[in-house]
């Protein structure tokens, strides 16, 4: 097992909320796992930022409505660069992935559930997938290792688990545009469709935290 990979995606599902604090012990016996292992995990993790230190354990990292503005906001300037970028530089197999991994994420959002957690997840990993093979189309190496460590945060997954059906379909269809825009080599074209696809993400997941970064109850999706 994992212990890196289990932790992770407990944090980026929710399972470990934001603030809750991580002691080996208790998660050696959540994952019946032993320390070495959950040791390594952790330093991983804090390399992320998906968690940080406390005097005893960690916790999962928090993040107020300011830090999610500004992280989103540093998003849109990156993968705004790398899609302009992908626009000039991409290959036709760079033109192929893209295609498929955005027929990938369409087929997934056929069968999502909102009930249903592992749906959430494959959603997810292929928008995660399309974004990731249109920064690689970029061919600039130093944008795709600072975009990481923005995208690595799971405020990248809040957007699905607050948005509704219609802002994931809002999405294909943002995703749609960039591939025309860079399949027409149309830079500034891919530019703006990107800012304006990562600033819905980011509009709707502030239109659901208070100013510290708590959940607003019974707020409504957009």
């Amino acid at each position: 097992m994992d212990a890196y990979k289990i932790i992770r995606k407990k944090i980026l599902l929710g399972d470990f909320s934001q603030g809750q604090r991580l002691t080996e012990e208790y998660l050696c016996e959540q994952l019946s796992i032993s320390r070495t292992p959950i040791r390594e995990a952790i330093r991983r993790l804090e390399s992320d930022g998906l968690i940080m230190s406390l005097k005893r354990g960690v916790a999962v990292r928090s993040f107020t409505k300011e830090d999610v503005r500004q992280i989103y906001d540093l998003r849109a300037l990156l993968e705004g660069y790398a899609a302009s970028q992908a626009a000039h530089n991409r290959s036709e197999k760079d033109i192929n992935k893209l295609q498929a991994t955005n027929h990938a994420f369409a087929e997934q959002l056929a069968v999502y559930d909102e009930e249903n957690k592992e749906t959430l997840e494959s959603v997810v990993n292929e928008n995660r997938a399309f974004h990731e093979a249109l920064i690689a189309s970029s061919k600039n190496a130093h944008v795709q290792m600072l975009i990481s460590k923005v995208t690595v945060l799971p405020l990248v997954y809040g957007q699905f688990h607050w948005n509704s059906v219609v802002g994931m379909e809002r999405s294909k269809a943002a995703h749609d545009t960039l591939i025309s825009a860079i399949m027409k080599k149309d830079g500034e074209r891919a530019r703006s469709a990107m800012l304006e696809h990562i600033y819905q993400g980011r509009d709707a997941v502030l239109t659901h935290l208070t100013k510290d970064g708590k959940i607003i109850e019974g707020a409504e999706p957009i």
